[in-house]
């Protein structure tokens, strides 16, 4: 069980962030998830906004310095590099386009890296980035935020165990109605640029949206390796084309395994938008973010078991990050203060030069950030030619 104590030897880790200021939709996740247990990192300095005002009046009302507001990631990688307490990670929540070249100044500033996701446009860049990684000995960690939720590793070991038989479906769903109002496109600064080809690249709820939760899926079931997929994609507000607010996407494994995600902000007025089947030959799994602490257990032929998180019945895997035991619920949030413990350990770790640990950390590393690039894209390659078959 884990009670907010300190797991890591060192002073927690000096952080910056860039962009995640005033108007952002994702900076306070950002921000209350890596300083929860105020164990691993220190908000320490910040490129919060393209506004230079804005971005030192934002961080002293969160009682930073206002000479470690800068007014852009340059010159705070530049300054930053002076001195002896400047920071050691820096998070990446900028609009998509961004995404890649701040990336690549924190990692040849010498610094780890946390970015948002979709990672970049491209899979190449993706690979360039990996081997800058390497050369730097740095992590580069993606925050697939719904991804820390306990009893996502509960499934992962009843899969990876057997429990389950071969697995035959992956069903996926992430679907909400917040994006059904066309004016909101407008009226919303985080929203803008998520309807802009220029900053947010070949997809739209493709990549916002699906790409939490094909990563999830992944985590759920390692072994799957995707193979091919097919996409269609609407624009229902016709103001996003050539974007998409709604796709269907059906998938193909390399084991024979065959999968569905339907992906959606227009699906109006559902608010549990996140669900997840996995069904093998002998029995199914089945969770939904509506409910994070429960997952379904059905064995044919047996009665539905419901397993709950907190529990002694459930695999070590998904005690790891337990903070305040069975019946007392855990949210969002949770989930996003279990990836940075977990970012945390494994940059420690990196550091300290302990490879077996960063190999077995379970966390969304640069290569599912890589594997979220080539989802999108081959889905956005197949609607575009019409719905048909693309290899990943």
């Amino acid at each position: 069980m884990y009670l907010g104590e300190k797991l890591i030897k060192r002073e927690p880790f000096r952080w910056g962030i860039v962009g995640g200021g005033k108007t952002s939709q994702v900076g306070y996740k950002h921000r209350l998830g890596a300083m929860r247990d105020n164990t691993s990192f220190l908000l320490t300095a910040a490129a919060f906004d393209v506004d230079a005002e804005r971005c030192r009046e934002f961080g002293v009302s969160l009682g930073m310095d206002a000479d470690r507001c800068y007014p852009d990631y340059k010159t705070m990688f530049e300054e930053e590099a002076k001195r002896e307490d400047g920071i050691e990670v820096v998070d990446v929540a900028t609009p998509n386009f961004l995404h890649y070249e701040v990336t690549k100044a924190a990692l040849e500033a010498g610094l780890h890296v946390i970015c948002e996701k979709p990672l970049f446009f491209e899979a190449e860049q993706g690979e360039e980035i990996k081997k800058l990684a390497e050369e730097k000995g740095k992590i580069v960690a993606v925050t697939y935020g719904f991804s820390g939720f306990d009893m996502l590793k509960q499934m992962r070991a009843m899969v990876t165990s057997g429990k389950l038989g071969k697995i035959n479906m992956i069903e996926l769903r992430y679907a909400h109605g917040f994006g059904c109002d066309p004016e909101g496109d407008v009226k919303s600064e985080g929203q803008k640029w998520r309807v802009n080809p220029a900053k947010v690249g070949k997809a739209f709820v493709l990549g916002d949206l699906s790409t939490h939760t094909y990563y999830m899926s992944q985590l759920i079931c390692p072994d799957q390796k995707l193979k091919e997929v097919l996409c269609d994609r609407q624009a229902f507000v016709g103001s996003r084309y050539p974007l998409e607010d709604n796709a269907y996407v059906l998938m193909h494994y390399e084991d024979g395994a065959v999968g569905r995600m339907w992906c959606s902000c227009v699906n109006a007025g559902d608010m549990s938008s996140q669900h997840i089947r996995i069904v093998g030959s002998k029995a199914s799994l089945e969770w939904n973010d509506a409910r994070p602490d429960v997952v379904k257990y059905q064995i044919q032929g047996q009665p539905e078991q419901l397993l709950y998180r907190g529990l002694d019945y459930l695999d070590a895997s998904a005690q790891e990050d337990e903070r305040i035991g069975a019946l007392h619920y855990t949210g969002l949030i949770d989930s996003w203060s279990n990836l940075y413990k977990r970012f945390a350990v494994v940059m420690d770790a990196k550091d300290r030069g302990d490879e077996e640990t960063v190999k077995n950390v379970i966390y969304p590393d640069l290569d599912h950030g890589i594997d979220g690039i080539k989802w999108i894209n081959a889905c956005a390659e197949s609607a575009d030619k019409g719905a048909v078959w693309v290899q990943v």
